[in-house]
Order: C-alpha cells, then sequence, then structure tokens
C-alpha cells in the first residue's frame, strides 16, 4: 500500500484586510508584516501568495518571506494577472514594463492583449523573482487560475502547453473557472492533457451553479491542489461588493468532514496543499485549522 500524502492546509494569503483589521487570529503584538507572517507560520506549513496576481512579485519580498518562516514551509504563488490572460491594472506595473507600451496603452487603466514582448517580459520578471524562494526550497506550486472567458478550444490548449518552457523547472498548477474543461466530452482529454504537460490539476469547492466548476478530485502530477472558495452563490455574481464579501462562507464541520474524507483517500500523490480562499475575516483560518486536525496535521 502506498502511502497517504502529505497534507499541506493554509490559506489563501495571510495580509487579507478583514482578516488584519478582523482581530481575530494575529495578537495585538504583531503589528508589523514581518510580525504576521512569523505568528501565521507558527499555525500553519503553507500558504498562497495573492498579491503575486494584482502585481509582480519582487525578489527583495520574496527573500524576506524566506527569511522569516521556518525551513519546512511552503510558499504558493499566484501567477500575475497578464501571464493568465487577465487584464493587469497599468499602475502597478514596473517601469520597464510601462516603457514598452504605447501612450494609448499606459494611459488605459487596465492593460488587455499584451504584445508578445511585454507578456515575455512579465514571465521572465515573474519567474526571476521567485529565485529566494527556490533556493530555499520553500517554492511550492505557481497558481495559474484561468479567467471563466478561458474556455476549452486548441489556442488555449497550446497556450497552456507553452508555460513549462516560460518558468522551467516550477511547478504548476491549472485552475479552469469555465466547465466547458471538464464536461463529459472534454474532461477525460483535459485530465490527459495536463498529465502529459505535467500540469496538476486544481480542485475546487465553489458555489453549485452551471456556469461554476463542479467540485472533481483529480489529481494530474505528484502533488495535489485543493481550493476552498466557499459557497456564498447570492454573493458570487455581484459586482456592487468587496472581494472579501464574495468568498463570506464559513464551512460547517460536515462540510468538511466529506472532503477529508475524500483527500484521505489520495495514493500515489507526494503532497496535497489545501488551500483555504474564503478570506472573510477568520474564516479561512479557522476552516483551515479544522481541516488540519481532520487530516492528521
Amino acid at each position: 500500500m502506498s502511502s497517504p500524502p502529505q497534507f499541506l492546509v493554509g490559506t489563501a494569503s495571510w495580509t487579507d484586510p478583514s482578516l488584519v483589521k478582523s482581530d481575530t487570529f494575529y495578537p495585538p503584538s504583531a503589528k508589523t508584516a514581518e510580525d504576521r507572517l512569523r505568528f501565521y507560520a507558527q499555525h500553519f506549513k503553507t500558504v498562497e501568495v495573492d498579491s503575486s496576481y494584482y502585481a509582480l512579485p519582487s525578489e527583495k519580498n520574496a527573500r524576506l518571506w524566506a527569511e522569516r518562516t521556518p525551513d519546512d514551509f511552503v510558499f504558493n504563488l499566484k501567477a500575475f494577472a497578464m501571464l493568465t490572460q487577465h487584464p493587469a491594472d497599468t499602475a502597478r506595473l514596473p517601469i520597464a514594463i510601462k516603457e514598452m507600451l504605447t501612450s494609448e496603452q499606459r494611459s488605459a487603466p487596465r492593460l488587455k492583449d499584451p504584445p508578445g514582448a511585454v507578456l515575455d517580459l512579465c514571465f521572465q520578471m515573474f519567474s526571476s523573482a521567485l529565485k529566494p524562494l527556490r533556493e530555499a526550497g520553500k517554492l511550492g506550486m505557481l497558481l495559474f487560475q484561468f479567467p471563466p472567458y478561458f474556455v476549452h478550444s486548441t489556442r488555449n490548449l497550446d497556450y497552456m502547453a507553452g508555460l513549462s518552457e516560460r518558468v522551467p523547472g516550477d511547478s504548476i498548477a491549472i485552475e479552469f473557472r469555465h466547465p466547458s474543461w471538464v464536461s463529459d466530452q472534454n474532461r477525460a482529454g483535459t485530465m490527459r492533457f495536463l498529465r502529459e504537460h505535467r500540469l496538476a490539476y486544481v480542485s475546487v469547492d465553489a458555489p453549485v451553479a452551471p456556469s461554476l466548476m463542479p467540485p472533481i478530485l483529480e489529481v494530474t502530477g505528484p502533488d495535489a491542489y485543493v481550493r476552498f472558495h466557499g459557497r456564498n452563490l447570492e454573493n458570487w455574481y455581484k459586482r456592487d461588493i468587496a472581494v472579501a464579501e464574495r468568498y463570506k462562507y464559513l464551512y460547517a464541520e460536515r462540510e468538511l468532514a466529506q472532503w477529508a474524507g475524500r483527500l484521505s483517500k489520495l495514493s500515489d500523490v507526494r503532497r496535497a496543499f489545501v488551500i483555504f480562499n474564503n478570506c472573510y475575516r477568520n474564516f479561512g483560518i479557522m476552516n483551515a485549522t479544522t481541516m488540519a486536525a481532520m487530516l492528521g496535521h
């Protein structure tokens, strides 16, 4: 019999504003970013960096993260928006990127459809910034969360097939947000494609709706990756609310137990990252703590 995987349970971000302001996790003495990361790392073995989606990470910050956490702590990085075909905030782009844009592109609030050279440089800067985490053995997976309009197509398959060349040597996890990838017609082919290209399928728990991904547990590589988004269907499609409100959902113990049962049956898996993205106040912290206990970690 194969041994169970190493379960690494954590949350998507340790700096979410609603968590920091809630005073329900960090002690009053944790006043700085360093204090909060050190405190978080005393309770969990992994975290998903969400800020790297909104702005390209810096090598300086990656070095500080490595220095402020235990030797066995693992960081997963969410890929920068532009790398997953999302529009990127122009104001937050590095100077080197802005200098490559036209005046019209620089004046736009968000950059869509970047020139090939711009995308290439973004990939290079993103990968280069993570060097301290690689050297410290603390880089887990790079999460490529594609937008809902990233549908099953030959063009999008080709884009994913080239990811390993853009971030060589790193482990890549793919999160789809359009159900066409796992339809009855495409599911087997999607999983086969991911295995062939050494891309990890990201299993998700989210509200139940025809336009959202179903809670399929699949493993297409040596590591499993599961993300819990909460099940707040009422808030999911609202546009006039804070991001945290969309994920305002505290999982019941029975809901977590169902997933713990499924996860505990995984075989031929090295590590299983279990990430709670229901980052509203301390909801993710509470659920991650419960799940870690259920999984014996």
